[in-house]
Parts: structure tokens; C-alpha cells; sequence
């Protein structure tokens, strides 16, 4: 690692145990030096997928496999993009991949071998936006794919007049039988959540901690209201979702809908505390 570093955590996610989070330097670090043929192709990924391209090594290395490693399976039916972008801070991205079309959420940087992956997958139908944020290469996908991008019209910016379809309002939307937009103001007046299958996409606005114990949301990354945040959040109690995967944090499983629900209701406890 460099000063480069923007610490987006994306190494760390990638490849845990590998590489970690030095505080007082403010960036993640190599925590260790990985030795087995999975470690090893762990760490060349998350050289692959880092934004601001803050990894080497003393030796050259063959990273050719894991640049096509791209999209990777998370859970059934969603794949995580890599490929991070710096415009983006480093945000994951990831993709849905459903025979009525598969939805890109978020831009990745728009890389050959992950587009060329997402071709064999079936190509991106449709591209949404959870915010303003993370947005990349948005307008190199849609042309490669030929595809509809989604935004809440609160979040549009001189980058995303263009898009296909700007949302309204703060009631869900249904974009089909099976995709459900929740908007959440707080992060940003226009954040949204996508809801498919009991896995609930949230852009910048819920994430896991990195130990994977509890649910987190910050209020120093809060850019429009944290009353309007910790509001959005409740409103999710009423949803069934067994996976958080985010923009910016690490992803978070339970095992039941109302596992989640619980580790919910411990995050709300705490952001009502903080006012």
C-alpha cells in the first residue's frame, strides 16, 4: 500500500486478514503476507479491484485470472462488481442477475474483463442509482448495455440530467413483480434502497461492520439530515431482508428476516441516541 490510499476498505472486504485498517496512518495497510494459492488470489483481486491503485508488490505478478474474476457470486442471483472507482470513493456495486433482465446497482469503473463478464451474464437491463455518490462510469455503461438508468429526481446533478428515468417521492416503487425502490432520505434528499429477493441493496445509507457483529450508519457521512436518516431507517423495519449489501461498508447476513429486524432495532436504538 501507498499514501494513495483513500481508505474506501475495498481491499479489506476483498481479502480480510490480508489487509487491514492502520488508524493512525488513516489507510488500510498489508496486514500480512498471504501464502496459499487462495490468499494469494484473494490479494491479487483486491489489487484488481482497488480504486486508486495504492497495491504492489516487490515481484511482478500475474493478476490476469483475477481480473476476470469479476463479477464474483455473493449469494444467489448477485454478483459483487470490484472494480471499485475513486470518483466513487471506492463503493462496491453489484449485480442482479434475473431472467426478466438483470439491474446493475451502482457504478463500478468501467473495465473490459467485468464488462465483458457482465456480457456473458446477460448484459445490464437496467442501471440504478442509490444516490448521487456513486454514480462512476454510469454513462459508459449505459451506452455498452444499452440500458435504462434510475435515479431519484432529488439526487439528479449536472452528471445525471441524462438519465432515463428520474423517481419521485418517498412511498416505495415498484420498477417490477420482483424489484422493489425504497427511497430513504438521509445520506443524501434522494438515496434509495433496492429490495429483490430478501436482499436489500443500500447504497451509502446501511452497512455492516467490518467484524460483521452489527448493523452501522454514520452521521458524519450524513449529508442531508440524520433525524430524515434514522426516520428512513425505521421505515425498513416493515421489509423482509436477510442480506445488506452496500455501497461503502461491509455486506451483512442473517440467516431470518427477523434476525435482521432485530440487529435493526439495535442500530435505531443508537442513532435515536445520538439525536
Amino acid at each position: 500500500m501507498d499514501e494513495t490510499c483513500i481508505d474506501c476498505a475495498t481491499c479489506r472486504h476483498v481479502a480480510p486478514g490480508i489487509f487491514g485498517y492502520s488508524g493512525e496512518a488513516g489507510m488500510s495497510i498489508v496486514a500480512r503476507q498471504p501464502h496459499s494459492a487462495g490468499e494469494l488470489r484473494r490479494a491479487a483481486m483486491a489489487l484488481v479491484a482497488c480504486p486508486t491503485s495504492s497495491i504492489g508488490s516487490v515481484h511482478k505478478q500475474d493478476v490476469r485470472a483475477a481480473s476476470r474474476a469479476f463479477p464474483e457470486r455473493i449469494t444467489e442471483g448477485v454478483y459483487y462488481c470490484g472494480y471499485a472507482a475513486e470518483s466513487s470513493f471506492g463503493a462496491s456495486s453489484w449485480l442482479i442477475v434475473r431472467p426478466q433482465g438483470n439491474v446493475l446497482v451502482d457504478s463500478p469503473r468501467a473495465a473490459g474483463p467485468l464488462l465483458d463478464n457482465i456480457d456473458a451474464l446477460g448484459g445490464v437491463r437496467t442501471i440504478l442509482l442509490t444516490h448521487r455518490d456513486d454514480v462512476a462510469d454510469h454513462e459508459k455503461l449505459a451506452r455498452r448495455f444499452g440500458c435504462e438508468r434510475v435515479l431519484h429526481a432529488a439526487d439528479q446533478t449536472h452528471d445525471t440530467r441524462a438519465v432515463e428515468r428520474a423517481l419521485t417521492g418517498t412511498e416505495p416503487i415498484a420498477l417490477a413483480d420482483d424489484l422493489l425502490v425504497i427511497p430513504v432520505p438521509g445520506h443524501t434528499r434522494g438515496s434509495v434502497a433496492l429490495l429483490w429477493n430478501q436482499v436489500l441493496l443500500t447504497g451509502d445509507h446501511l452497512w455492516g461492520s467490518e467484524s460483521g457483529e452489527r448493523l452501522h450508519a454514520s452521521r458524519g457521512v450524513c449529508w442531508h439530515s440524520w433525524p430524515e436518516q434514522t426516520r428512513s431507517m425505521e421505515r425498513l423495519l416493515a421489509h423482509d431482508f436477510t442480506w445488506v449489501l452496500p455501497g461503502h461498508g461491509a455486506t451483512f447476513h442473517r440467516d431470518t428476516p427477523e434476525a435482521m429486524r432485530a440487529a435493526l432495532g439495535a442500530l435505531l436504538i443508537q442513532m435515536k441516541a445520538r439525536g
